[in-house]
């Protein structure tokens, strides 16, 4: 027969004290046992103290944000058949809890244990292929997350790295809070949060990144807490905070999180998914959910989990650091016995078992279900309201200022690309330098304006890595609410205007002289303007690249695969009349911007110039630039070169547009997609509950 163990658990209250002693009675039925044992154990109710003070220290609790999860249950669905031919995976198992205002509730557990899918779950960003189950609540009632109220700090710093700390905030600032409020109020709220934080010593220093020492890892951590508490939000999310992080570091950025209600007296809900913390961290949790396969192993006050592994039989070695305990104790990846001197000889796989069962068989589930129960039933009046932010055009500016700024600090954006080009310039300048009008000199021209527009433009696509770490902010920015996307398109067009003109001017002045070209102040303009319209249109290509294929190695290829393409069906290497018309022709020949590019630069430079030539017999005769453009590049005489130039200007219009539709379709389609997949019947019905909050989680904001 083998032992059982179920735990029991009942408090009594020493007002006068202000501390709370729970004690904890667990009972073992053993094979050599004829009646039950029954221990007791009194454990200090520190931790309860000090959730009492905090309660008498925050009377407005019930303003506060209460979370509830009932009987929640997590599938991913994937492409590939498991060994049991299932192309399903549960990655949380029926999980029930709660979380209140003024108190820190710690997710922990082994490495793929679900603590970050129930974060995630809990704050609205499950990726496309899962599914959800079960019952959320906020407040006792089913709603999505209002923008403002609540926040999620993600594990990755995803920050600007030119920017100093002041800086970063104080832009955010300007974005989430509201026109209603000053500058000068926003900004006092971007100080007053980096204080909080302890952050005030680092205010004027970048933040650093790849190539450039800047903060360190603590504070870049603290720099994305700081953002997301902008809007004093009553709900936080963290993922993994201290990640990364030494003892020392990872102790006094959670000491602040914990303490951030006392700094405004804003009872927050905060939940936070921590891998292994340090027992000084350990000591800051209030409640600690632990984890194993995606079941709870213990849900309760942190302050009592070590006593209840030790009524279970696994109790933690003295001096050892409890949180190393319960994961050394509930880990089962390495398929190994715990150590003879802790648990004596029970395999991890009966040891998860027992402390699974002795947790579904103690008082503290039951507390759990009622408490999640009375909470589930209180009425807290009307849904939470979505705060508002700043208006478009606000967002629009204040954006468009970050871009440019970021642009203009960092060497790899543009100043690099710059002294590319302008060697480049340089060369073909010398190459093709003094070209005057001979016949010989037609195919020089034509060459020279072919690499201009395609290959010089081409060059561009080394602003990919940018490009890609720009999507990556917008993303957590976006997730946030922050913005919309209508201001992040209009931003970063607008941004690099003035760094692409100063490319298109400079290295264009060098070669378009240098080589002799069509003299005049307006030939020369319309070439820059050209230049600049290519290179828009090849930044514009590559932002949508990024937008679909955001992995940097992947977006170079797909990138450079495209423009391949367009080179190729443009025009120049096999002219217009002699390209294949079943695809190259129609429709590539038509949509590669390269043919506009290749046609207006023809037309600028010979129309209205002569060349001389010979015909067989010795006679010299001269060519027009009409008949050139006409009989040697085929090139349409239709319409003016402004045309050209027109149709450039509206693809990059249309690039922009597509780019904006492509997000949003994205948005749509995980949203759409996370509706529609299938869902294995389980034993048990539960309640389904569509992911409300979907990338972005805080609504639709354009």
């Amino acid at each position: 027969m083998a032992s059982s163990t179920s735990l029991h658990e009942y408090s009594y209250s020493n007002e006068s004290a202000g501390i709370r002693t729970a004690v904890l009675e667990v009972e073992t039925v053993g094979h050599n046992d004829p009646l039950p044992r029954t221990t007791t154990v009194t454990r200090s109710g520190l931790g309860a103290a000090r959730n009492r003070n905090r309660n008498e220290n925050h009377p407005k609790l019930e303003e506060g944000v209460f979370l509830t999860w009932e009987d929640l249950w997590v599938t991913v669905v994937s492409k590939a058949k498991s060994e049991n031919g299932s192309r399903s995976r549960s990655i949380l198992q029926g999980v029930t809890g709660y979380a209140r205002p003024g108190e820190l509730l710690a997710i922990m557990g082994p490495s793929g244990c679900g603590k970050s899918t129930l974060l995630d779950a809990l704050g609205g960003r499950l990726s496309s292929n899962t599914r959800k189950t079960g019952k959320i609540l906020i407040n006792g009632q089913k709603q999505a997350l209002a923008y403002g109220t609540s926040a999620y700090v993600t594990q990755d710093d995803t920050l600007i790295t030119t920017l100093t700390v002041n800086e970063a905030v104080y832009y955010s600032a300007q974005l989430q809070l509201p026109d209603s409020m000053s500058k000068a109020e926003k900004k006092e709220r971007a100080e007053i949060t980096i204080r909080e934080m302890g952050l005030q010593d680092a205010m004027n220093t970048r933040i650093g990144g790849w190539g450039s020492k800047g903060l360190s890892g603590g504070q870049k951590r603290r720099v994305s807490i700081c953002i997301e508490l902008l809007t004093r939000p009553n709900l936080l999310f963290l993922d993994e905070p201290t990640s990364g992080l030494d003892s020392a570091a990872s102790y006094y950025v959670m000491s602040r999180i914990a303490n951030l209600d006392k700094t405004d007296g804003t009872p927050r809900t905060v939940i936070t998914s921590i891998h292994q913390p340090s027992s000084e961290v350990f000591q800051l949790f209030d409640n600690l959910c632990l984890l194993s396969a995606g079941r709870t192993v213990y849900f309760g006050p942190a302050s009592a989990a070590n006593q209840f592994f030790s009524l279970c039989g696994f109790p933690c070695p003295t001096l050892q650091n409890p949180s190393d305990h319960f994961l050394k104790t509930i880990n089962k990846d390495f398929e190994q016995d715990i150590e003879q001197g802790m648990v004596g000889s029970t395999p991890t796989e009966v040891a998860i078992d027992t402390l699974i069962k002795s947790y579904k068989e103690s008082e503290s589930y039951q507390q759990v279900q009622r408490q999640v129960a009375e909470l589930c039933k209180q009425d807290f009046g009307e849904e939470l309201e979505k705060r508002s932010h700043a208006g478009f055009l606000t967002q629009s500016f204040v954006l468009t200022r970050r871009s440019f700024m970021n642009m203009y600090r960092d060497r790899g954006y543009y100043w690099l690309r710059l002294a590319v080009y302008i060697t480049m310039a340089l060369g073909l300048g010398t190459i093709y330098q003094d070209l005057g009008h001979g016949y010989e000199s037609i195919q020089a021209r034509g060459s020279l304006l072919m690499f201009v527009s395609s290959f010089l433009t081409f060059m561009a696509i080394g602003g990919f890595p940018s490009f890609v770490e720009d999507m990556k902010v917008f993303e957590r920015e976006r997730l946030n609410g922050h913005y919309g996307v209508s201001a992040f398109v209009f931003a970063n067009t607008f941004s690099s205007v003035p760094f692409l003109i100063l490319i298109s001017v400079i290295p264009g002045t060098i070669t378009y002289y240098v080589a002799g070209l069509h003299k005049g102040f307006e030939h020369f303009i319309y070439f820059a303007c050209v230049l600049f319209a290519c290179m828009m249109l090849v930044e514009s290509l590559m932002m949508i690249v990024a937008s679909i294929v955001p992995n940097f190695l992947m977006g170079i290829i797909a990138g450079a695969g495209i423009q391949g393409l367009m080179i190729m069906c443009g025009g120049f290497f096999r002219l217009p009349n002699n390209i294949p018309k079943p695809l190259w022709k129609f429709p590539l020949y038509y949509i590669a911007f390269h043919k506009y590019g290749y046609q207006g630069l023809f037309k600028n430079e010979f129309i209205g110039t002569t060349f001389p030539s010979s015909d067989q017999g010795g006679k010299t005769s001269s060519l027009s630039g009409e008949h050139i453009l006409r009989d040697i590049w085929q090139v349409e005489m239709g319409y003016s070169k402004w045309v050209d130039l027109a149709i450039l200007v509206g693809m990059i219009l249309l690039y922009r547009v597509l780019f904006l539709v492509i997000i949003k379709a994205t948005e749509k389609v995980k949203t759409i997609g996370t509706t529609l997949l299938p869902m294995p019947l389980n034993k048990r019905s539960m309640q389904i509950l569509v992911n409300p909050s979907s990338t972005p989680v805080h609504g639709e904001n354009l």
